[in-house]
């Protein structure tokens, strides 16, 4: 049978701030990417999002970005390589210590907003960030965009990598994501949505922005949690692809 999982950005409220509906996502998707208090997530957020997603059976991955909480994350900073593997070393012992105590580990690794755009084509800070996940653990897999120099890194570092598309982001002809700060970039309509996830789902082309049809390869599909409607989002996309006979399980279940 085909098989895809369905994950979201979760966690990244920040004490009084919240920021989408973390648990409703949690009874939709099957992969949490939990946010680890650089670009978003206090302690108290972290925890609790942990035991939510370890309590439905969600498999929980390390949401490492920039130190960069003004921003969310989504600023790039040309931190010296050294540096970045240092910073994302302490976001992975930070969130582990709270999945341990949901009895659960770390399933995975996908870098966030600015981080997971620059190493696409960054190879010093791609290295760096494969270089974290092996020290910390080199059993670790990581997500990414297909044809990415982070991916590229994981592999020849030996690492399991996963391949990611968005549900509700644009694509360039180039099968980038387009930049958020360009029209049309974030796309909104459910059905609209679920039917092009269903496309990628069946490798099956999509439309770019500019109408071209590209290839997306995927394992994984990517709902933003802090985005408007993210889980009417979610609910259309897992509803269309369960309807069609696809699968919907986490990525990580064919490693534990």
């Amino acid at each position: 049978m085909p098989r895809i999982d369905l994950n979201a950005d979760l966690g990244e409220g920040f004490g009084r701030w919240e920021l989408g509906d973390d648990r409703a996502l949690l009874s939709v998707v099957t992969s949490a990417n939990v946010a680890c208090g650089f670009h978003a997530g206090d302690p108290t957020v972290l925890r609790r999002t942990t035991a939510d997603a370890a309590e439905r059976g969600v498999a929980v991955g390390a949401h490492v970005g920039y130190r960069d909480l003004a921003g969310f994350g989504r600023r790039f900073v040309d931190a010296a390589p050294a540096e970045l593997t240092d910073d994302v070393l302490y976001q992975l012992g930070a969130l582990s210590a709270f999945t341990r105590l949901a009895g659960e580990r770390i399933r995975y690794v996908k870098p966030h907003g600015a981080l997971y755009n620059a190493i696409v084509h960054h190879e010093e800070q791609a290295v760096a960030v494969v270089t974290a996940v092996k020290e910390f653990d080199p059993g670790l897999p990581v997500l990414g965009l297909p044809g990415s120099r982070f991916l590229e890194a994981a592999e020849k570092a030996g690492l399991r990598t996963y391949r990611e598309a968005f549900a509700d982001r644009a694509y360039t002809p180039e099968a980038t994501l387009l930049p958020r700060r360009e029209p049309g970039a974030l796309l909104h309509d459910p059905q609209a949505v679920a039917e092009r996830c269903l496309r990628i789902a069946r490798g099956e082309p999509i439309e770019a922005v500019d109408g071209t049809e590209i290839l997306v390869g995927a394992d994984s599909l990517c709902v933003h949690g802090d985005s408007p409607g993210a889980v009417r989002i979610a609910r259309a996309v897992a509803e269309r692809l369960h309807s069609e006979g696809i699968t919907v399980t986490p990525f990580t279940r064919a490693d534990t």
